[in-house]
């Protein structure tokens, strides 16, 4: 196999509030949460260190404060996303924009079992996992030269975007290109910057790379990163949690079902399950209401 392109390094996103994984997320990143032995952010940025990837860009936000120390532990460079509050992650690429080349575009919040990057890479993709069955996962079909000719939210039986992605050079500059001149429009703040690509598949080529589906995770809530690290049912490492089991005298592992509680900017505190009633914590008042 030939391969077209030196990867010159990656950007990694962890600018967002990831308010779903409540509380968790109120209390520090969700890119520094330890899984299985491991601070998440930490183990990607090892494994692009470990496949020859010579520089690493991380784009910050959300208590920006805790990522400093891997500036001087891994010689990583920060870059801040002023606009992490208000916009969706096509902030986090537009923050970068001056860095990318041919670049990986990673989510701090992803686990690889395995290695996914090298050093040369072939073409421009985006990783994908196969759905069995139906999903409401962004579904992948390619047209004859194996390019990703349709996006479709929701599908069956498909291949669905989860993971990196890489960007040859050609590739990130058409990108920033369409995405100064759609940056200020009112419509383009809340989108995905994967919801931008959608919009150009004609000019924004990329491949579906194939992964097999214990390859990649991603924890949207406590719940899904308890089912993948079991330690968390007994012990959430949640100052939060910890005073609600002690003040509703239970364990931490009768605590079910979280969901954040949404505010006009940020999450103001979560809904959880316990012994069948639901009930509701907000931050501010560090206060329990039982809701049903």
């Amino acid at each position: 196999m030939s391969y077209k392109y030196k990867v010159d390094h990656a950007v990694i996103m962890a600018a967002g509030t990831s308010s779903r994984f409540a509380p968790l997320s109120y209390e520090k990143p969700k890119a520094l949460v330890t899984v299985r032995g491991e601070v998440l952010i930490e183990r990607q940025i090892r494994q692009l260190q470990e496949a020859g990837i010579p520089q690493i860009i991380l784009v910050v936000g959300y208590k920006k404060e805790q990522f400093a120390y891997l500036k001087e532990k891994y010689g990583v460079i920060l870059v801040e996303n002023r606009e992490y509050l208000t916009r969706n992650n096509n902030g986090s690429i537009y923050a970068a924009r001056d860095y990318l080349k041919n670049s990986y575009i990673c989510s701090a919040d992803n686990y690889f079992t395995r290695n996914p990057f090298e050093s040369h890479v072939e073409d421009s993709y985006y990783s994908a996992l196969y759905a069995n069955g139906e999903t409401k996962e962004w579904c992948l079909k390619e047209d004859d030269q194996g390019y990703i000719c349709d996006v479709a939210i929701g599908g069956s039986n498909a291949w669905y975007m989860m993971g990196h992605a890489f960007w040859s050079e050609s590739f990130s500059r058409e990108f920033i290109r369409i995405l100064q001149q759609e940056y200020n429009r009112p419509d383009t703040a809340d989108l995905l910057w994967e919801a931008i690509y959608r919009k150009h598949l004609d000019k924004l080529k990329l491949k579906i790379r194939r992964y097999y589906p214990d390859f990649i995770f991603e924890f949207d809530t406590l719940d899904e990163l308890r089912s993948f690290d079991k330690t968390y049912i007994y012990d959430t490492r949640s100052t939060i949690l910890k005073g609600i089991a002690q003040g509703l005298e239970c364990h931490e592992s009768d605590i079910k079902n979280i969901s954040a509680l949404k505010g006009t900017m940020e999450a103001i505190g979560f809904e959880f399950t316990l012994n069948s009633n639901r009930y509701e914590y907000t931050y501010g008042k560090k206060g329990i209401r039982r809701i049903a």
